[in-house]
C-alpha cells in the first residue's frame, strides 16, 4: 500500500518526531511504500494569502502553489498524520496544510444546488492519527476533541466510502514518564507493523 505520513512538529528531537519515525519504520518493515512529509523541515508555508483565498475556488489556479503537495495526496492510498494536539486542535502548520492543499476541484467537488460536496479522494482507503495530548482523556472528551473531528469527520468525508480510521493517542504528556512514552512508542510500532 502507498502510505503518506505527514508530520507536524517544530522540534526535530521531540518525542513526536520519534513517533513519526516509528510509524515510517514500522510501515516500511511491513512492506508498504512510504513517503514521509515533515512540514516544518521542508518549510511549508501554512498561511493562506489574499491571493490564495481569491483563487481558492478557481480550478487550476488553486493548485499552482501546492502542486507538489497535491501530488503526494493523489499518490497515497493511506494517510497518517503525526502531530501534537495543542489547544485541543491541530497545530497551525498542519491546519494550514489542510486549508491550502485540500482544495476544491481536486479533493472535493463544489456543491450544486442543494447537493453536498462530492469526495474526490476516494483512493485513500485508510486514515490514521498518531497524536499526543497534555490533558487527560476525560478532559479531551469533555471539550469534544476538535482536532480529531476535523480529520476523522471532515477529511474522512473526502476519502473512500468505507475508509478505515485509526487513532492512537498518548494522553497526559505534561506529566508523562519515560516508561509511559516507551509503552506508547511500542504500541505505535505494533499497530503499524500490521497496518
Amino acid at each position: 500500500m502507498r502510505v503518506l505520513v505527514v508530520h507536524s512538529h517544530p522540534v526535530a528531537e521531540s518525542y513526536n518526531r520519534a513517533l513519526a519515525d516509528q510509524v515510517v519504520s514500522s510501515l516500511g518493515k511491513a512492506g508498504h511504500e512510504v513517503r514521509f512529509l515533515d512540514l516544518y523541515a521542508e518549510g511549508f508555508d501554512p498561511v493562506m494569502s489574499r491571493e490564495d483565498r481569491l483563487n481558492y475556488h478557481e480550478r487550476g489556479l488553486n493548485e499552482q502553489k501546492v502542486a507538489g503537495q497535491l501530488e503526494h495526496i493523489k499518490w497515497c492510498e493511506a494517510l497518517v498524520l503525526v502531530y501534537p494536539t495543542w489547544w485541543y486542535g491541530l497545530p497551525a502548520m498542519l491546519k494550514g496544510w489542510l486549508e491550502r492543499v485540500w482544495v476544491p476541484h481536486v479533493t472535493f467537488s463544489m456543491p450544486e444546488g442543494n447537493q453536498p460536496i462530492r469526495p474526490l479522494m476516494q483512493h485513500i482507503r485508510r486514515l490514521a492519527i498518531v497524536t499526543t495530548y497534555g490533558s487527560p482523556w476525560w478532559w479531551i472528551q469533555m471539550v469534544g476533541d476538535p482536532g480529531v473531528r476535523t480529520v476523522m469527520r471532515g477529511i474522512r468525508a473526502l476519502c473512500a466510502k468505507r475508509c478505515h480510521r485509526l487513532k492512537l493517542a498518548h494522553y497526559r504528556m505534561d506529566d508523562s514518564t519515560p516508561e509511559s512514552r516507551a509503552r506508547f512508542l511500542a504500541k505505535v510500532e505494533r499497530v503499524f507493523a500490521s497496518y
